[in-house]
């Protein structure tokens, strides 16, 4: 959820500060199996109690999603390979910690790239018969090479071209705390820190990691909360190829 203030405010969700842009911008998120309410609360010096309401969420019915004929390293990988992907993992977590003071999210985002979304947010994964963590992103399949453009503007925070399950992966900061996420890229455009625009090339889809096929797998956070990018869009799906 994206708020913007009428006139400058302290903002709480459930007791907790949040960020504020200097145009009064602010966002946040709700876990995808939330259910219990939040209470949102701005309080001016000058007036005092600006706002004050509960938000409840509705609970989703999430798809399940069966993948057979994957490696088996990628599935149970051993403990060798499990040590990188925790390494790698916690390199995402750590881009994706910061607070900026970035706007790209105030507005709504652009589908990245051309294709049929494959793969819906929240679908619990079965691979090889195994149930996994559901899938917490959007899956766009497109042919190997389509590019990636950025749905808003930011600041690249991670841009890694071999990651063990995520091949290329790209973290792309809009500021406070919403971020990006790009999966499996084949190649890519952009570095560490480079600021990017709407419409920016920023990489191409690939099928590097774990993947069976080219696609691009796109995440939205809010810091660590993963959340439904399908959600932030202006259209609601992408155009296809």
């Amino acid at each position: 959820m994206v708020g913007k203030l009428a006139e400058p405010a302290d903002v709480l969700l459930d007791g907790k500060s949040l960020s504020v842009s200097a145009e009064g911008y602010f966002a946040f998120g709700f876990e995808y199996d939330r259910t219990k309410p939040v209470r949102l609360t701005a309080t001016t010096k000058r007036s005092g109690l600006l706002s004050n309401s509960d938000i409840t969420p509705v609970l989703r019915k999430y798809d399940v999603q069966r993948i057979s004929g994957l490696p088996e390293a990628y599935v149970s990988p051993p403990a060798d390979i499990q040590k990188r992907i925790d390494r790698e993992n916690a390199q995402i977590v750590g881009a994706r910690g910061r607070d900026t003071a970035g706007t790209g999210f105030a507005e709504p985002l652009d589908w990245p790239v051309t294709g049929i979304v494959s793969g819906s947010f929240g679908s619990q994964r079965i691979l090889n018969g195994e149930p996994k963590a559901p899938h917490f992103g959007v899956d766009i399949a497109a042919p190997e090479g389509t590019p990636i453009h950025a749905p808003a503007d930011g600041v690249i925070a991670l841009a890694e071209p071999e990651f063990y399950l995520t091949g290329g992966t790209t973290v792309l900061d809009h500021g406070h705390g919403v971020f990006t996420i790009y999966i499996h890229q084949s190649a890519l455009k952009v570095t560490p820190a480079q600021s990017v625009k709407r419409g920016e090339i920023i990489g191409l889809v690939g099928k590097k990691g774990r993947a069976t096929g080219p696609h691009l797998h796109w995440g939205l956070n809010w810091f660590q909360m993963k959340l439904d990018p399908s959600l932030s869009t202006r259209t609601p799906a992408p155009s296809k190829a």
